[in-house]
């Protein structure tokens, strides 16, 4: 993709773009009107279906970071690009046979309300709010960075503009829609991108009589054999290993993803919404390994990082090969609004933990009217939306990639093993959950700090003090080992005796 191909394609990408914008501000303005309610803001009334959520769900998972993030680790790794589809995909089951369930029945609007049912809900709460905040913040800001750079790449507006443009689109999203907007624009999305990289891929194994062996072939023969082998991306195990435990249980403890749930009427649908989610990741997740060989065959490694050193643009400079302007104008529009969706979805959740967690739940004790919560919500929103705008512009330029590992480190650290053992442990305690969220979060961020990614990459130290790039296997294990050990040393009977109630509401729902 050349600098004129990219003038030339601003017309139809901006075209593309202010079609889906004008398509979902309709939807938002229509939203407005059933969004009077925190039920309805949180959770969009509870009356989304198992399929609409399942789709929703997909559109609020597959964010820029799975569309041109391992499509781009594929055409420049080869295979070792396979471990961030399969560990962001496995992470489904977790959540289907484990999390979904018993978040449906024991929760009203966040993941701190399950944690929090049995015991004492105001440092859970604070704890898990302080958890879910950071995460989101660290997740906005790696979109929010994203945007501004793919933008400028492609729509050739200035970084600045592309910044405050994606925060105020989004802010009129979620201040005005709520989550039943937020919803809709998310499956909008989905649909969007399921079809554009199916399309993509069609064309790609067109070139190779449709089958996918011919091009594994040609990526050999241009690349050599190591191409398809592991060791590319990571060389040492135990960092595959602890990458692999943040992929995969972090999904599971993602605050705009378990904030889904609620949106759905009963736990059957909320089942239904986890099994059609996997579906659609699963298909998305072959497309971009297809994406991936094909544009490293097609377009070629010198080509892709002559234009992003990362890889990014690897899908993108595909479409242009095989479709020409108006295709990449698509999919580049699509991607646009991938990284809309999921900061909606983020912006809300971080909303609500500030709103729902700490408002109403710790400073008000519950005793608070919906009109008041409700209006703490849009003021947290409009907040973190200005907050996203500034830091996104503040680390322009940087590296964004351990943002994200940030963000699904804390979120399998600070959140997941609370969450897991509050439903499962008997034995669990207040002391031992805020002691786990705070030690997860903690060991996350610093481990992070010290790592190659932070201490050498970015403060150019010349050996960094923590030897994993990704410090999943060491910060949730703290995080387990620490909350049990505190639950084992302190008494919480109030805790104890609601667990058996706890156990049947998680399995049948309120009555």
């Amino acid at each position: 993709m050349s600098t004129t191909s990219l003038g030339q394609v601003n017309s139809i990408s901006i075209s593309f773009f202010f079609i889906f914008v004008a398509a979902t501000l309709f939807i938002t303005y229509w939203a407005s009107k059933k969004s009077h309610t925190t039920s309805e803001f949180y959770a969009a009334g509870h009356g989304i279906s198992g399929f609409q959520n399942g789709l929703a769900l997909s559109g609020d998972f597959m964010s820029a970071a799975s569309f041109l993030g391992i499509a781009g680790m594929v055409a420049l790794s080869g295979y070792d690009g396979l471990i961030y589809s399969v560990g962001w995909l496995v992470g489904w089951p977790v959540v289907l046979f484990l999390i979904a369930e018993p978040l449906r029945n024991l929760g009203k609007y966040t993941y701190a309300d399950v944690v929090a049912y049995r015991l004492s809900k105001r440092p859970v709460r604070s704890a898990a709010a302080v958890g879910s905040i950071v995460t989101v913040l660290f997740y906005l800001l790696a979109q929010m960075v994203g945007a501004g750079t793919l933008i400028k790449l492609v729509f050739g507006l200035p970084y600045e503009v592309a910044i405050i443009l994606v925060g105020s689109i989004m802010l009129a999203y979620v201040l005005f829609g709520g989550m039943l907007a937020t919803t809709w624009v998310q499956i909008i999305k989905a649909a969007l991108l399921l079809g554009g990289a199916t399309v993509l891929a069609i064309w790609t194994l067109y070139h190779y009589g449709f089958h996918f062996g011919n091009l594994i072939n040609e990526a050999q023969i241009q690349y050599g054999i190591d191409f398809l082998l592991p060791g590319g991306l990571v060389k040492n195990p135990l960092d595959t290993i602890s990458l692999g435990l943040a992929l995969m249980f972090g999904t599971a403890g993602l605050p705009h993803i378990l904030m889904r749930f609620y949106t759905v009427p009963n736990s059957k649908e909320a089942r239904k919404s986890v099994f059609y989610a996997t579906g659609f990741i699963g298909f998305f997740y072959i497309l971009t390994f297809i994406l991936g060989f094909g544009a490293a065959v097609i377009v070629g490694k010198a080509a892709i990082q002559t234009i992003d050193q990362g890889g990014n643009m690897a899908a993108l400079l595909l479409a242009e090969v095989l479709g020409g302007q108006v295709f990449l104008g698509y999919l580049a529009a699509v991607a646009f609004a991938t990284i809309l969706a999921v900061v909606a979805g983020l912006t809300l959740a971080g909303a609500s933990a500030v709103s729902h967690d700490l408002y109403a739940g710790v400073f008000k004790q519950g005793i608070i009217n919906e009109k008041k919560e409700l209006r703490v919500a849009k003021i947290s929103t409009l907040s973190l939306g200005i907050v996203a705008i500034v830091l996104g512009i503040l680390f322009k330029g940087q590296n964004i990639a351990f943002m994200v590992g940030l963000a699904f480190a804390i979120a399998a650290s600070a959140n997941f093993p609370a969450l897991l053992l509050s439903i499962y442990w008997k034995k669990f305690t207040t002391q031992g959950a805020v002691a786990s969220m705070i030690t997860g979060l903690g060991l996350a961020i610093i481990l992070i700090f010290l790592s190659p990614t932070i201490w050498v990459d970015v403060l150019h130290h010349s050996r960094a003090l923590f030897p994993l790039k990704n410090p999943g296997l060491f910060s949730m294990a703290g995080s387990f080992l620490v909350g049990i050990l505190v639950s084992r040393f302190t008494h919480d009977l109030q805790a104890e005796e609601k667990f058996a109630e706890e156990t049947v509401r998680s399995c049948i729902g309120g009555v």
